[in-house]
């Protein structure tokens, strides 16, 4: 295991179903989002030895529905409608190293990624409309919402196609097709993922 991998490793992810038929829906739902955000850290570091600090750390992934999902759109994006995923970042790289030293023989507690909220019906809808297993779309914008707090982004041309191309490799790795063959995707035909910030 390089070194990458074992840092991609120590993150641990929080999956929860907070609302939503999603196991009724997704068979083993827990352990595919558990998937899908342990490979968008692992392709992430392939890419950028740096994306991640040393030491454990943790992501929060909640699997919610629309009403939540509005509530937290409305307050941190001004927008008073639900969306299918949202980050909120945590981890910021230049405060990473701040000067502080722990006292000898005292551990660094473990770093905070960030959170990731889902919303079911967005998602199901979308999955529908664009002709896509639910489990598949899912996949994809778990893993879209990890590459957010890990900083890539989408707001321009060229951001997008950065992130887009990393999501369609590490889909791919997963053996699901690249979403963005016919425009589709949660970047190009319709932006609502967003990275937000506390």
């Amino acid at each position: 295991m390089t070194m990458d991998m074992a840092r991609a490793d120590a993150l641990e992810i929080i999956v929860e179903v907070e609302a939503g038929d999603w196991e009724a829906t997704i068979p083993d739902v827990e352990e595919l989002v558990s998937e899908a955000a342990r490979k968008a850290l692992r392709q992430a570091l392939a890419v950028d030895g740096d994306a991640l600090p040393d030491g454990e750390g943790e992501v929060s992934i909640l699997l919610s529905d629309n009403a939540a999902v509005r509530v937290l759109n409305h307050q941190y994006r001004g927008k008073d409608k639900p969306t299918n995923v949202l980050s909120f970042p945590m981890l910021d790289q230049d405060d990473e190293e701040d000067g502080f030293e722990l006292p000898e023989g005292m551990e660094r507690p473990p770093y905070l990624l960030g959170d990731i909220i889902l919303a079911y019906e967005t998602l199901m809808t979308e999955a529908a409309e664009q002709n896509k297993p639910v489990a598949n779309h899912l996949t994809h914008l778990v893993i879209h919402g990890v590459l957010h707090l890990l900083g890539y982004d989408h707001i321009e041309d060229a951001e997008a196609e950065t992130m887009e191309r990393l999501e369609t490799v590490i889909l791919a790795d997963m053996g699901i097709a690249d979403p963005y063959r016919d425009g589709a995707g949660p970047t190009r035909e319709d932006p609502q993922s967003e990275e937000t910030t506390r």
